[in-house]
């Protein structure tokens, strides 16, 4: 890899690790402000956790060497020693770094579902082991190249793979079925309705979509870097894409082009249904361009990925809605915002991907591949995050005493407050 692609490289890294700040931002703001620094540790808490079990195993596992491209071996090299001083050693170990990245923004979004009423402790170690049974497992399934779902479409004996350039279903359906999971085992907030828990501060919300969009361009462009490196590195392990070199300038335009679509898909459905456009709408709707384009991004013509846009912008604005109607309390919109859009991302590509979308030269091969993959990291990740937290639940305690969330749990949990207002 020449020291251009490696700058990159590095730099990509170093914009998708702020990202999980910006989640933090973004929650923070969402929630009433004596619990703010309680949801912002919980993403901290992730990166401090996730980026040391990564290390020690995490890269090791998604490796997928294991039983048919499902899991790699934990021990193979645990602690990377043999990797580091390896041939190759700098472009791999900036492959670590980069991966960690992506499993640290994946379980650092969940916890968006379970704002104002989880234990801190009980989140770390539900963190701990979904990192280690899920997200480990499901990046080697879907980025490596022995992974059971990077070569799904030869398994089929189809002319495509699944494509998902950068997490539409590793990171965002896995994240947002993890967060349906858990708010249904936690319940529902003190006073659940619509309307009763309002964002405590809207500038820090537009702060973290802000944040999250600039370090984006990161999370979906870092990985073109990589065809650069030379035969026999892993520069491969977190670049899947069906048939596509190093389209860089396609990436950042349509990551581009799809978030600022969908901030007008988002407002438009808020002017007809509420009378009027929101600043959280417009933060809101960015982040779900951004989840939708995700998958797609190596994958669509520039005019495809607005329509994209338009069309997750305006669905996740209406998918937030369906807590209300059914029940279950997903406090910051990860299933609306994450999971559907996710799902918008990943399956609009069996539509119009680039020559083997069904209406752009394909046929109904890519559309079969896509919906495999995304239903399968769905119903597992859900299956894995509820029994995971139904046995954290009923064992030490996920959820906080009632009179403690009403209080607001920063001071109960952290022995701190957000805003000391008076000296």
């Amino acid at each position: 890899m020449d020291s251009g692609n490696l700058a990159w490289y590095i730099t990509a890294t170093a914009l998708v690790l702020f990202m999980t700040p910006g989640v933090a931002f973004f929650y923070g703001g969402l929630v009433k402000a004596k619990s703010v620094i309680s949801m912002m540790m919980m993403s901290f808490g992730a990166m401090g956790l996730v980026a040391v079990l990564w290390i020690l195993y995490g890269y090791n596992m998604q490796t997928a060497d294991w039983w048919g491209g499902i899991l790699g071996n934990p021990f193979s090299d645990f602690g990377l020693g043999n990797l580091a001083t390896a041939d190759g050693a700098t472009v791999n170990l900036t492959a670590v770094a980069y991966g960690a990245t992506f499993a640290i923004i994946t379980i650092a979004l969940i916890s968006g579902a379970i704002a104002d009423r989880a234990r801190f402790g009980s989140w770390m170690i539900f963190a701990f082991f979904f990192a280690t049974i899920d997200y480990f497992a499901v990046a080697g399934w879907v980025w490596n190249t022995n992974g059971w779902i990077f070569n799904l479409g030869t398994t089929f004996g189809f002319s495509t793979e699944v494509i998902d350039y950068a997490g539409g279903t590793a990171v965002h359906i896995n994240a947002g079925a993890a967060a349906l999971a858990l708010a249904l085992v936690l319940g529902k907030r003190v006073g659940f309705q619509k309307g009763i828990h309002k964002p405590h501060n809207v500038p820090l919300v537009m702060l973290g979509a802000a944040i999250l969009w600039f370090g984006w361009f990161g999370f979906n462009a870092g990985a073109a870097a990589f065809y650069a490196a030379p035969e026999g590195t892993t520069g491969d392990i977190l670049s899947g894409i069906a048939g596509v070199g190093s389209p860089a300038g396609l990436i950042v335009l349509n990551t581009l082009g799809a978030t600022a679509a969908a901030i007008l898909g988002w407002a438009i459905v808020e002017k007809l249904k509420d009378g009027k456009p929101t600043a959280v709408g417009a933060a809101s709707g960015a982040v779900a361009g951004l989840v939708a384009i995700t998958p797609s991004c190596a994958n669509l013509a520039p005019g495809w990925a607005l329509l994209l846009g338009i069309i997750a912008g305006a669905v996740c604005a209406l998918a937030v809605e369906l807590k209300w109607r059914l029940g279950f309390d997903d406090s910051l919109d990860v299933v609306g915002v994450h999971l559907v859009g996710g799902l918008i991302g990943t399956l609009y590509l069996g539509f119009f991907a680039t020559g083997t979308g069904l209406f752009v030269g394909g046929n109904a091969e890519q559309l079969i591949l896509q919906a495999v993959a995304a239903v399968t990291v769905l119903v597992f990740s859900f299956v894995v995050a509820y029994v995971l937290g139904l046995i954290i639940e009923k064992t030490i305690g996920f959820r906080v005493k009632n009179e403690d969330e009403i209080a607001g749990i920063d001071t109960v949990v952290h022995g701190e407050e957000g805003y000391a207002l008076v000296d």
